[in-house]
């Protein structure tokens, strides 16, 4: 899975970019998209929109017996698209608490879907619609009407993701860490577990939504900046009203944010 989102779509927290140092220099997102091609010559496919968007994913012919290999899936529906990596173990009851009948409703769909009932405000907060997703997962979500993204990663860490800054300030987002590390030069890092990413909210924990999230330098086997890591702080709360109906919407996660 990759996706790259450059600067007027998407920001990524300004704590993830590093001072370029050494031959650790950040590629273009042009160059990162063909080092993923390269990566898997057979397998790779990828989607750029003219927004300043990219999505790409292996398909299903990898090799399941391969050592941490995760189920892969690329979907779209009414200009939404979605790549999924890994599973939901409660996809059924899912399917029955969002109304869809359709048996080949996969991950990816259902992602979609919660996404959709989240953009045109639903009944629940953020955090709580991806907190119900039980399972090992990793997701990204592109709006190409309105322009938005959105990306979770599970709590349980079962599930490898990495993001970073590309050399134009694009944010890249990848379960292969060595092409962000490639891509990305010193500006990378894990993607935080239980963690949701939204264009315009930014980062936000949906395992502890009342909390903040602090920042931590990371620091590389040569002693060199390398992006930071983003935990929750428990000892500082985010002063919000709380969240009722259709008030639960995008604009309440940038509260106190």
């Amino acid at each position: 899975m990759l996706a790259i989102f450059q600067k007027q779509v998407a920001h990524a927290p300004q704590e993830l970019n590093s001072p370029r140092s050494g031959a650790a220099k950040p590629r273009s997102p042009d160059e990162i998209l063909r080092d993923f091609h390269a990566a898997h010559p057979a397998d790779a496919f990828s989607t750029s929109f003219g927004g300043g968007a990219a999505l790409a994913c292996v398909g299903p012919r990898a090799c399941p017996a391969a050592s941490g290999w995760h189920q892969r899936m690329f979907c779209g529906l009414d200009d939404i698209y979605c790549v999924f990596l890994g599973r939901l173990d409660n996809l059924s009851g899912l399917i029955r608490q969002y109304g869809l009948c359709n048996k080949s409703t996969n991950e990816a769909l259902l992602v979609i879907e919660a996404y959709r009932t989240l953009r045109d405000r639903g009944p629940y907060p953020a955090d709580q619609v991806v907190k119900d997703l039980s399972g090992s997962f990793a997701f990204v979500v592109f709006d190409n009407k309105s322009g938005a993204v959105f990306a979770a990663l599970s709590a349980d860490g079962g599930v490898p993701l990495y993001w970073g800054i590309a050399a134009d300030g694009s944010v890249v987002i990848c379960e292969d860490r060595e092409i962000v590390k490639r891509g990305c030069g010193k500006s990378y890092a894990p993607f935080p577990v239980g963690c949701m990413f939204h264009s315009e909210g930014g980062l936000k924990s949906f395992e502890h939504p009342m909390n903040r999230l602090k920042a931590l330098p990371r620091v590389d086997s040569e002693g060199v900046m390398c992006g930071a890591t983003f935990k929750v702080d428990t000892f500082t709360k985010i002063n919000s009203m709380p969240r009722v109906g259709s008030a639960t919407n995008w604009a309440a996660w940038d509260e106190g944010i």
